[in-house]
């Protein structure tokens, strides 16, 4: 094989072998990573936004991160009836706003547009942990979560459903 081929098979593969880690890839997010926040110490104001959302939560965690340059809080917590609940609390113009609310489900709670999306993509593939991400403009992501191979970190694959039509994600969802 010429020098000249190689380089171009190693270009090719490259340019194939999915998002750029660069931060100015539209598909990556550069972050600060989370850290944990006790929950005496998060501010009154992102818990007031937990609060507005869902009437009777309890917060149990929290975590904060600075994500492409904006402030976030992850709120973990309860609802009266025990369901666990997570708020995405990002920081905007000086105020807290959920813009997402998380929770565990299991496949069969998702709607059957996103189980067809799912199977027509991968078939085989079992996800062992499904994340409901409803966005604050009420779209959802579906995180699904399952084995691939040796990897311990597993396989993600997300699906979004706007209430009547559910479409594989190519990249991470950015809310």
């Amino acid at each position: 094989m010429t020098r000249a081929y190689s380089i171009l098979l190693l270009s090719a593969v490259a340019a194939c072998s999915g998002p750029s880690e660069s931060p100015s890839d539209p598909a990556t997010v550069t972050t600060s990573g989370k850290r944990d926040v006790p929950v005496e110490d998060v501010l009154a104001e992102v818990l007031a936004a937990a609060n507005a959302e869902r009437e009777g939560f309890t917060i149990r965690e929290a975590e904060a991160e600075t994500r492409d340059g904006r402030s976030y809080y992850d709120i973990g917590g309860t609802l009266p009836d025990g369901t666990e609940i997570e708020f995405d609390i990002v920081q905007e113009g000086g105020q807290w706003r959920v813009v997402e609310t998380q929770r565990d489900i299991a496949l069969a709670e998702t709607p059957l547009p996103v189980r067809q999306a799912l199977t027509g993509h991968d078939g085989a593939f079992a996800p062992t942990r499904i994340i409901e991400s409803v966005q604050a403009d009420g779209v959802v992501i579906y995180e699904l979560y399952g084995p691939e191979g040796n990897d311990p970190q597993g396989r993600k694959i997300e699906v979004k459903w706007d209430g009547e039509s559910a479409d594989l994600l190519t990249r991470e969802w950015k809310h």
